[in-house]
């Protein structure tokens, strides 16, 4: 086949496809017609019939004309410097509104404490200006604590306050109208373009509530400063139990989603308890005030002896009993006095001036809370840690333990907090929501669910297994196509291991699975003398006896890690094996040898090494519809960022393919990094200036094409995680772009068929049984009722959820050119739940999405333990996108690119 130029197609049946030559010519840029989201198609019949709630509550609305008028709010202090604080912007336009409730006409409004005002019915101008006095209570700086230019009559005794006028100047312009009819008209199954803001508002109504109730607000969740509701998980942080609510456009009309909500925060009370806590010492003596410095910065504390709140700007050098301050003494009642300056010590401030004793404290450094300029000291032991403090930092691997274990909830506590919720706080008694006739239900929304039934697998053997609750084992089974394990080798970086032990077990467990499994060539333990050295240069040090001591390429090592999770040697070990030398290996850190352990092992080895554990039935006698005739390739889609304070780390794009059609089980992974923080994949179509294409796309289809005898794949069906519905117009334009263009680019006219699909884990909808208290049946469906009025969606428990309350995945159609009949998508969304090798249960989401996020976490890895600085500045290969560089990823080595090395 060739194309319009003559160019020979890269799909052409040759045994290795050339490369593409390409002019250097631009190519001409046609503007393609922007697509939209697909309307739904109907409604699936398949499956046993449940009866469910869900974690809804049905809203009303009884005067759906009304209108919300936004307004524009701007808050300058009297240096006319902008006021960004939430906190202290809401305190001002509370303030206004007591003030000059006159000029509002008596309207009550929403604020969402920056920019956005919204009332019902417009106010009396569409511009007004106010100038609003705060009166701040604030002690004498010598009565309230130490400070370098602290100041003290002897003749005063007692505390004395006095009250600074700050005044701030508030404009508020009208900015737009928000018809509340717009989520009429979204309900109907329109798509107007205010329906977004209206909800909004809804939204910010509830939040403002809570607000005034003094809750800390995270986005569309709330937390209560209720102790009830905190739950310690070490290290000085808890878990705070709070709620969310979102208004939501339903199939069967408007509902609040209200769902339980978790967030992390400072453990309140004394600052030395924190700080024992926080590093895990048991008295003050061993606490690191370096760490603790960097640790307590910007916390907010509270002063035992006067009530008053700080923020933390640093620790004083120098302990309380030798921290220098100059203070100006009155010595005599004369207006002309103006007394002398002492330097004194915080100690002897607080215990003689002050009369207040210090115990504790005395031989530690103090809170600095002041300014840069004019600190302000404090002894530790008269702080405490303000309540509702959000922890921002990664938890360690024990607290995430811990606060897995103990924010578990089952299916009916789960209901019985939220309706509680509802019962207690009186959501829709808000003035603003009376005003619109908006009433909120009390009780869950109930509908019916769909069951799908489990597919078959075929395993080792010629046997058929039928999956129970979504689960199977191999016990007295063999794995379909196990591989061989010839030449290999166990390294072992743990003292507590028995390797001689482990290899035998292993290796028996391999046989009874049907593995050819030899020997080890070699047991390699770690030189002790390294131990104390850093994860890359123990590394290096391993590779090297490694390399010593085996007479070739191994087929595979098993490499025993100290620690069972997180270990600072997973990543500089992987970026060894994968990149450079092109090994395949397993990291394990057995706590317990049992044959379950170590069959979930081999699961994983046989897969890296080109095994299968196992097939769909009907993936093996190429019965899948719509996919059995015509060659289809599926792809899995995920983006991995950084922490939150990490935001100069680049993101890690992976996208996984299918491989050997007509199968389904099978995948490769191609990883890329990207600029920080992008969710949109920006690599899968990369033309270089000689016009060859470097792009993700190009890759996965010629791989495609290698192993599916020739086949071109005519259709292409994608599953893209990690995306919210702000982003799916870019998903649906932008990254589906990208793909036809590395399709067109290997030489081929018109387009293959795609149906892409966005995979969500990250939302609120809860499903329950209505009739029992388990949690529902894998394969639970439901595709009406709380599903979008218009677009096509649905929500699916694939997996059992033995532990806490099963969470659905929602999956949203963006895009079916394939034309898939809705029990046919579902069903073969529910299979793919089925095909992932590294487990003997379903899982939550699609194989193909799990192993793009498992893939994209590996790589992710690699420079964990690095210093990212230096790794930028030192490596060559990077790239600039804007201002950000972006350390371009190392490639897998050819030995190990086509595996599954992510299992």
């Amino acid at each position: 086949m060739e194309n319009s130029e003559g160019r020979e197609s890269c799909f052409s049946p040759v045994e290795e496809p050339p490369p593409v030559i390409m002019s250097n010519a631009e190519p001409e840029r046609v503007d393609q017609p922007k697509r939209t989201i697909m309307m739904r198609a109907g409604d699936g019949t398949s499956g046993r019939e449940i009866s469910l709630l869900a974690n809804h509550l049905k809203v009303s609305i009884k005067c759906p004309d009304e209108i919300f008028y936004h307004y524009s709010v701007s808050i300058t202090s009297d240096e006319k410097r902008a006021v960004n604080s939430k906190v202290i912007r809401r305190k001002i336009v509370d303030k206004l509104h007591e003030t000059y409730s006159s000029e509002f006409a008596g309207k009550k409004f929403a604020y969402d404490g920056e920019k956005n005002l919204y009332t019902v019915g417009p106010l009396p101008r569409n511009r007004l200006e106010f100038t609003v006095v705060v009166e701040e209570s604030s002690a004498r700086q010598a009565s309230e604590s130490p400070s370098d230019n602290g100041s003290l009559n002897h003749s005063i005794k007692r505390f004395k306050h006095s009250l600074h006028s700050k005044a701030f100047l508030v404009e508020i312009d009208y900015a737009a109208k928000i018809p509340l009819r717009s989520v009429d008209l979204a309900l109907q199954g329109a798509d107007p373009e205010n329906v977004q803001d209206a909800l909004r508002v809804l939204d910010i109504i509830l939040r403002q509530k809570a607000a005034n109730r003094g809750c800390l607000l995270v986005r569309q969740s709330f937390f209560h400063d209720d102790s009830r509701n905190f739950t310690d998980v070490g290290g000085g942080v808890m878990s705070c139990r709070g709620l969310h609510s979102s208004f939501r456009p339903t199939d069967g009309g408007l509902t609040l989603n209200m769902d339980v909500s978790t967030t992390m925060i400072l453990s309140p009370g004394p600052v030395i308890d924190f700080l024992l806590a926080n590093q895990n010492v048991k008295e003050p003596r061993y606490i690191d005030w370096a760490r603790a410095k960097r640790m307590l910065k910007n916390m907010r504390v509270k002063a035992k002896h006067d009530n008053r709140e700080f923020k933390i700007i640093g620790l004083t050098d120098k302990p309380c009993n030798q921290q220098l301050f100059s203070m100006k003494v009155k010595n005599g009642g004369s207006p002309d006095d103006g007394g002398e300056t002492l330097d004194i010590t915080v100690y002897q401030y607080f215990t003689k001036h002050r009369n207040i004793e210090l115990s504790s404290s005395v031989y530690m450094p103090c809170l600095d809370v002041g300014k840069p300029k004019r600190p302000n000291y404090l002894p530790l032991e008269l702080c405490y840690l303000v309540s509702l403090q959000r922890y921002t930092k990664a938890l360690s691997s024990v607290q995430r333990a811990s606060l897995v274990e103990k924010s578990r909830q089952k299916p009916r506590e789960r209901i019985k907090v939220i309706t509680d919720a509802v019962r207690d706080y009186s959501y829709d008694d808000d003035p603003l929501l009376v005003a619109c006739g908006i009433s909120i239900e009390k009780q869950l929304i109930q509908m019916n669910g769909r069951v799908l039934e489990a597919p078959k697998l075929k395993v080792g053997n010629g046997e058929e297994v039928t999956p129970c609750d979504g689960r199977w084992n191999f016990k007295n089974k063999h794995l379909f196509n196990p591989a061989r394990i010839e030449r290999w080798a166990v390294v072992n970086f743990s003292a507590n291991c028995d390797t001689s032990h482990l290899s035998r077990e292993l290796i028996s467990c391999g046989r009874s699975k049907g593995i050819h499994f030899e020997r080890p060539h070699t047991l390699i333990e770690e030189d002790p003398q390294y131990r104390r050295a850093g994860p890359v240069v123990r590394v290096e040090q391993m590779f090297e006896e490694i390399i010593a001591r085996l007479p070739g390429h191994p087929d595979f090592l098993l490499c025993v890690l100290p620690e069972r999770k997180n270990s600072e040697l997973y990543g500089p070990w992987k970026k060894k094996s994968l990149t450079d030398l092109g090994i395949v290996t397993q990291c394990i850190s057995p706590l317990k040898i049992t044959d379950r352990y170590l069959t979930n092992v081999l699961l994983k080895i046989n897969a890296k090494l080109g095994g299968t554990n196992s097939l769909l039935a009907m993936e093996h006698t190429s019965h899948l519809p719509l996919i059995k005739d015509t060659p289809t390739m599926i792809l899995g889609m995920d983006v991995s960022h950084g922490s939150r304070v990490q935001s100069d780390i680049p993101s890690i794009a992976a996208v996984v393919g299918s491989l050997y059609w007509p199968l389904i089980s099978k995948y490769k992974a191609v990883v890329r990094s990207q600029s920080p923080k992008l969710e949109i994949v920006e690599s899968l179509y990369k033309p270089l200036p000689n016009g060859d294409d470097e792009g993700i796309m190009r890759e996965l289809l010629l791989d495609f094409y290698r192993t599916s005898n020739r086949h071109k794949p005519a259709q292409i069906i994608v599953f893209r995680d990690g995306v919210s519905e702000s982003q799916f117009s870019q998903v649906l334009n932008l990254e589906l772009d990208q793909m036809i263009k590395a399709y067109k680019h290997l030489g081929e006219g018109g387009n293959p068929k795609f149906t892409l699909i966005v995979a969500q884990k990250n939302h609120h909808t809860k499903l329950f049984q209505a009739n029992a208290v388990d949690n529902v049946p894998p394969g639970t469906v439901v595709d009406t009722n709380i599903v979008h009025p218009r677009n096509n969606d649905f929500f699916m428990c694939a997996h059992a959820g033995m532990i806490g309350t099963t969470k659905p995945a929602h999956y949203h159609v963006l895009l079916d050119e394939i034309g898939f009949a809705p029990d046919v998508l579902q069903n073969l969304i529910h299979s793919l739940s089925y095909v992932y090798q590294r487990s003997t249960s379903a899982t939550s989401i699609v194989a193909p999405v799990r192993y793009a996020h498992l893939a994209a976490q590996q790589f992710g890895q690699f420079d964990k333990y690095e210093d990212h600085s230096e790794t930028l500045s030192e490596q060559g290969s990077v790239k600039s996108i804007g201002t950000t560089p972006v350390t371009q990823l190392p490639r897998l080595h050819k030995n190990v690119s086509d595996s599954m090395f992510f299992c």
